[in-house]
């Protein structure tokens, strides 16, 4: 995936910061997003991040495992 794929969330995928429901669990599965970012290094140097995918739904974004999204 790279920066400007179309994805939607597959998984289950339960947060909490989510800007209409904040305290609560809200589950993100069926939501379709942007890839804005996928994050490979940090300052220059290779990093394995355990959330790599940035995806985008509007103006909140969340960290994604490749598992958990399907690309449009």
């Amino acid at each position: 995936m790279e920066p400007g794929d179309q994805v939607k969330v597959g998984q289950s995928v339960v947060v909490f910061t989510h800007p209409e429901h904040r305290g609560e669990a809200f589950d993100l599965e069926g939501q379709q997003g942007v890839v804005h970012q996928v994050l490979h290094d940090w300052k220059g140097r290779p990093i394995s991040p355990t959330l790599p995918i940035v995806v985008a739904f509007g103006k909140y974004r969340a960290h994604f495992r490749p598992e958990e999204l399907t690309a449009l």
